[in-house]
């Protein structure tokens, strides 16, 4: 059985949270329903948990220890893991408290210690060093993943990358598009880890899209610091598909949550399609004021389509004709060209000069690097 009590307080309470009446409703309502378990929609101090603990006489979790433990039920790669395992960690470390008067911190003579700090410094110690552990260990997992990104980026290989408020249909739709087979279903924080496939798109070539991890209002902080990588995924896209539950009543809410976000790791000004999923669950269309959108069912073939059609055409409109002078010695370049470019390229070799001359439709992210030394005004 489960039961929701709210209050309306206009300030906190720094001992309780909440005001002592409702302190006293809820120890009448544990000891009523033999409660095992309560959870506060809301971030709790240390103190304010033990506090009510001691009161209710009954385990409490707040919002951010409900959160971590959806994840560490979600976590299944060797990063995953590790990333939830040093979100808890953080979280425990403050919290960490010695268990009555018999574990005093005073010992009896000069100098001494009671059991009590005696344990509590030694789990403590044991923590620390286990953060630490987990650290380096996503440092050397992060250092693969940059090596790989920075390949992606010499490659010019153009990024797209699926965010949204957990639970919108990202992965859903990237098995749509790629028929990536990634673990998809109804339920929060399904993706813990960055899935990158590949998708071979008309006139593009090869690009890449990734799934992220869900978003969520409050994300509490010990996990933005253990998912760097996922935010260091999107802060490199160059295009974002902001997947959003059509059907969910909170839309206009989660998609704030979701651009509060980006904001926040520098990624607001990254060009981005809003795509709005389960199309099939609403009866009218109700467009939230963006511009750049896109209904469709990641169940629908057609939408597939539809989908792959709307971003070409979004890129598209990121593209000019470019002229370069290509020494004949620089085919690596000739080849980049050719891959990239929407419309087929005009290339006339120049036996004099002993250079190509191309014309070709290009992004503005190919023509970077070496590129830029050849291209004529």
């Amino acid at each position: 059985m489960q039961l929701t009590v709210s209050q309306n307080r206009t300030t906190v309470d720094s001992t309780w949270y909440i005001g002592r009446g409702k302190i006293n409703e809820l120890t009448n309502l544990v000891s009523e329903l033999k409660t095992d378990l309560l959870i506060f929609n809301a971030e709790l101090t240390p103190s304010q948990v033990r506090n009510i603990e001691n009161a209710v006489k009954c385990r409490v979790i707040d919002r951010t220890q409900l959160i971590l433990d959806i994840f560490a039920g979600r976590a299944n790669s060797r990063e995953g893991k590790i990333q939830v395992e040093l979100a808890q960690l953080n979280y425990l470390l403050p919290r960490l408290t010695g268990h009555g008067i018999s574990l005093s911190r005073l010992g009896g003579g000069i100098g001494t210690r009671g059991p009590g700090e005696t344990k509590l410094e030694t789990d403590r110690r044991h923590i620390k060093r286990k953060i630490n552990s987990l650290r380096r260990q996503l440092k050397e997992i992060d250092k693969g993943r940059s090596l790989y990104r920075e390949r992606r980026e010499r490659n010019e290989v153009f990024k797209i990358v699926l965010v949204g408020y957990t639970n919108a249909g990202k992965s859903t739709i990237l098995n749509m598009l790629t028929s990536a087979e990634v673990v998809a279903c109804d339920k929060l924080f399904a993706t813990l880890d960055p899935t990158t496939r590949k998708l071979n798109l008309t006139g593009y070539g090869e690009i890449i899209l990734t799934d992220t991890v869900g978003f969520i209002q409050d994300l509490p902080h010990e996990l933005i610091a253990a998912f760097k990588s996922t935010f260091q995924e999107v802060a490199g896209a160059d295009l974002l598909l902001h997947i959003v539950d059509a059907s969910d009543p909170n839309r206009k809410q989660q998609i704030a949550v979701v651009e509060q976000l980006l904001r926040e790791m520098d990624a607001s000004q990254i060009p981005r399609i809003t795509v709005y999923n389960k199309k099939d669950l609403i009866d009218n269309y109700i467009i939230d004021d963006v511009a750049n959108h896109i209904f469709i069912s990641a169940f629908d073939p057609d939408d597939r389509e539809a989908l792959i059609s709307f971003i070409a055409t979004h890129l598209k409109q990121n593209r000019r004709y470019y002229t370069f002078i290509i020494p004949e010695n620089r085919g690596d370049l000739l080849a980049l060209i050719q891959n990239r470019s929407l419309s087929p390229a005009k290339i006339i070799y120049d036996e004099e000069e002993q250079a190509w001359s191309v014309t070709a439709e290009l992004s503005e992210k190919v023509v970077t690097g070496d590129l830029l030394k050849y291209q004529q005004e």
